[in-house]
């Protein structure tokens, strides 16, 4: 069974394994190595994260599988959302799942649980930004009722990406 933990400062050190971890298994085949070294190398050092694990509007979490951190989330209100959407919204940043547990219910389980964040901050609607080339990532969050309503560009190192920007409402 999935449980979902709290992160804190304490756990910079894993969060940032499980980043790097989950970031490369996903996106290493599909881009130049240096431009993901160079993302890696900025998005997950010890001193950013400590910052994003810092913000008040920002929450991790980690699930738990068999005793390991089988992925993890990042999720994003207010003023910590990466793109201006508003008070009414709510940012799934960050939903990552180490691929030997990928098929096990864990990224349904931290989807739940960023759906239960937005919902008790009274939240209107959830959105995140996922590549446009990540069909599993798609497929997930069009299975979760997720429609495209936008756009915006990643960069990966030096390497200008698409991604689309999903959304869902949660209440009326």
């Amino acid at each position: 069974m999935v449980t979902i933990k709290a992160c804190t400062l304490e756990d910079v050190d894993t969060l940032r394994d499980i980043s790097i971890e989950t970031f490369t298994e996903t996106f290493e085949a599909d881009n130049d190595p240096a431009h993901l070294a160079a993302y890696l190398e900025r998005a997950y050092n010890v001193p950013q994260l400590r910052e994003e694990l810092s913000n008040p509007g920002s929450q991790f979490f980690f699930a738990m599988l068999d005793g390991e951190v089988a992925g993890y989330l990042k999720v994003n209100a207010n003023n910590a959302q990466t793109e201006a959407m508003g008070e009414e919204a709510f940012e799934l940043e960050r939903i990552y799942v180490r691929r030997k547990f990928q098929g096990s219910g864990v990224g349904k389980a931290l989807y739940d649980q960023a759906v239960m964040c937005a919902n008790e901050l009274e939240k209107r609607e959830i959105w995140l930004g996922v590549w446009e080339h990540n069909h599993k990532a798609l497929t997930f969050y069009r299975k979760q009722g997720f429609v495209q309503t936008g756009a915006h560009t990643f960069y990966m190192g030096d390497d200008a990406q698409v991604d689309l920007i999903m959304a869902k409402p949660l209440r009326p």
